[in-house]
């Protein structure tokens, strides 16, 4: 049985604090939305809110969907106002939106409160709304607004404002949790009475869910939902939306393709997941989530030795599916945690295979679990773990040898302003090469110093960018000192690395971070050492 899929990332989504969207970014997330195999996308409310009415506008001339269907959102008519006569009705019409979601007050409190009408006056604006837009040729459905809790307080109206939608051609009725307070029991429990209601009254429930997060229970209110009867399910990508977000429509539609028996997405669109979360991520400009189930980088990812020796016999001993499904990849962490079969998985993962070599095992371990006690981490450095791998196995292959290096913090001509300088001596090429770099604080300027010292030896180096930088004071295991983590991610055209250095200060830290990096990227580059 096939369970639609609603997107509304483009309005509920857009609400959420720290997102703001342009025409510009909607249309380009809209290929993204309907990658992952999305019905109905929203694209707005046209005559609210002037960018909607220009996202509309802009679809006339070029609308990119070719199996999702573009639905425009809005509000039923006025209290004693006609449909036909609605300046914002009409504004729904003319978007051009084949498909309109109205949204409704279902809780009779909002309707005496907020719309300050009568409970018959709310159900004519309904109808009306409805039966109006079903003549103007559009598909129309409704959000029932804080329908559970409406339903807690009466009942039989908010099943009223339900039937009265249905009745009057409404191709679905949403049940919105507006405020996200619901526990599944009572979402599961709402919907199976509402069925049975509007089936006794000779309806036909043709039901969605519409969730927010604010106890946490959006994913599980949706899958509760739809285990109740509910056929569609309206979300954003990545869970964004005002306050605590919105159901995350990947986690929901993973779970019912994956775990159920009903048809929701398809093989291929499944497996775009990841790319598709990580899109939309970079179009809003946050960051992706590490933890978000099924697509996050840590959703497969391994770090206790017990665990990775099991999943050397079989992954799914401890995967609950297979991270390829939804575009992931499983991946092993080697920290002190670990055991020789994580290191293994490990080195399986850039072309080293230990399998039968205990010796070289044991000392790989032994040196992630020193090197840890001493502050390091490998967990998010990969780059670091690979060159201590090779070191350690003698593959290491050597690009530039450090001489000397200093860098220090000057006044600049303003009292107010400084200036950071960097001098570094190496070898490389035959050469003993000795260059300055100036920058914005002292890491910034040894990178300058030592990229214009390799560069001219190893030209893959212009292609290659410092992109991050992270420090973390460690404090010393007897209290009586601290040392300084350093995470520095670089990347060039093929992809991203991370490496780790551990110092005394944030220099020292940060310039063995950066000449791992450095190294590392040559080596990815394939060049050889001269």
């Amino acid at each position: 049985m096939k369970v639609f899929i609603y997107d509304t990332t483009l309005r509920d989504g857009a609400q959420m604090e720290g997102i703001s969207l342009s025409v510009a970014d909607k249309i380009a997330m809209l290929p993204h939305i309907e990658a992952m195999g999305a019905d109905y996308i929203e694209g707005g409310w046209p005559g609210a809110i002037p960018r909607d009415t220009e996202f509309f506008e802009a679809l006339k001339a070029r609308n990119p969907l070719r199996s999702a269907t573009l639905t425009a959102f809005g509000a039923t008519a006025k209290a004693e106002v006609a449909a036909a006569e609605d300046p914002q009705v009409a504004a729904l019409v003319d978007s051009g939106a084949p498909v309109i979601c109205l949204v409704a007050k279902s809780d009779i409190r909002h309707v005496l409160g907020a719309l300050r009408t009568t409970a018959e006056e709310n159900l004519r604006m309904v109808r009306d709304t409805v039966t109006y837009l079903r003549s103007c040729g559009r598909e129309v459905m409704v959000d029932m607004e804080h329908f559970f809790d409406g339903f807690s307080a009466d009942s039989d109206y908010a099943t009223a404002v339900v039937a009265e939608a249905l009745a009057a051609g409404a191709s679905w009725a949403i049940l919105c949790d507006t405020n996200g307070g619901s526990l599944p029991s009572r979402v599961s429990a709402t919907v199976r009475e509402l069925t049975a209601r509007l089936e006794a009254d000779g309806v036909v429930p043709r039901l969605g869910i519409h969730t927010h997060d604010d106890a946490g229970c959006a994913v599980a209110n949706s899958i509760a939902a739809v285990e109740a009867g509910c056929r569609q399910v309206q979300g954003t990508i990545n869970g964004y939306g005002e306050r605590t977000g919105n159901a995350n429509l990947l986690t929901v539609a993973a779970n019912l393709a994956l775990k159920t028996d009903l048809e929701a997405v398809t093989e291929a669109q499944l497996a775009d997941f990841t790319s598709v979360s990580h899109a939309i991520a970079e179009l809003t400009n946050m960051a992706p989530q590490l933890r978000q189930p099924y697509v996050g980088r840590s959703s497969f990812a391994h770090k206790a030795g017990l665990h990775a020796s099991a999943i050397r016999v079989d992954p799914n001993l401890y995967q609950h599916t297979d991270p390829a499904a939804v575009g992931n990849d499983m991946r092993m962490l080697v920290s002190d945690m670990a055991g020789r079969s994580s290191v293994e998985l490990k080195c399986r993962e850039f072309g080293v295979d230990l399998a039968g070599r205990k010796e070289e095992l044991r000392l790989i371990t032994e040196r992630v679990k020193a090197a840890e006690a001493m502050g390091y981490t490998y967990d998010a450095a990969d780059a670091s773990f690979e060159l201590l791998v090779r070191e350690v196995l003698g593959e290491l292959v050597s690009y530039f040898e450090v001489e000397q290096w200093a860098a220090d913090v000057r006044s600049a001509a303003s009292p107010s302003e400084t200036v950071s300088e960097a001098r570094v001596k190496l070898h490389a090429g035959g050469q003993r090469i000795m260059r300055m770099g100036e920058g914005v604080g002292p890491v910034h300027a040894l990178d300058q110093a030592l990229r214009a010292a390799l560069t001219p030896v190893y030209a893959e180096l212009r292609g290659m960018r410092l992109t991050d930088f992270k420090v973390r004071i460690l404090d010393s295991a007897d209290g009586t000192s601290a040392v300084t983590r350093v995470l520095l991610t670089m990347n060039d055209a093929a992809g991203t690395w991370t490496t780790v250095g551990v110092g005394a200060d944030v220099i020292e830290a940060a310039w063995e971070a950066l000449t791992g990096g450095y190294h590392y990227g040559l080596i990815r580059s394939g060049h050889q050492a001269v």
